[in-house]
């Protein structure tokens, strides 16, 4: 940092970024890159004429595509240990979970699919809400400070 610039809020100096926060980036950037290659794989077969209807293989590749942004820019958030980043990598495994519990319900090779995007999701919402993670973000506890210490009785 220059002289004369002042460090943003968003941006802690809780020092070295904790193993459990790289994790959790490194899952939400997984998913990203995921749901860029799904994206990519359906624009690709409706263009080719594997797919029924190309208007839908592009619709889905492009909303697939779009969607990846959430993940990856929490991603980068998170390993720039920015406490926005947090809010969007939650959301997105939330959002990840129904897909898993769908895959799962599937007759096919989807199945270990769901099995791993379900594991993947529980993992980074683990490590999301952890508390090292949340110091290392700047995130404090419900009313923004830490709790007092009761008296000893």
């Amino acid at each position: 940092m220059s002289s004369g610039q002042t460090p943003t809020p968003d941006v802690t100096e809780a020092g070295p970024r904790p193993g459990r926060l790289t994790a959790a980036a490194v899952l939400a950037a997984l998913e990203g890159v995921a749901l860029v290659f799904a994206g990519a794989y359906l624009l690709v077969r409706g263009f080719a004429g594997g797919a029924d209807s190309v208007d839908q293989a592009a619709t889905g590749g492009v909303t697939l595509i779009v969607l990846a942004l959430l993940p990856l820019l929490a991603a980068r958030g998170l390993l720039q240990q920015r406490s926005w980043s947090r809010g969007p990598a939650i959301i997105t495994q939330i959002m990840a979970l129904p897909v898993a519990w769908t895959l799962l319900q599937a007759d096919s090779l989807a199945i270990p699919a769901g099995i791993v995007l379900g594991a993947v999701a529980v993992t980074a919402l683990v490590l999301l809400v952890n508390p090292a993670t949340t110091r290392a973000l700047g995130i404090r506890g419900p009313g923004g400070g830490e709790q007092p210490k009761q008296p000893e009785k």
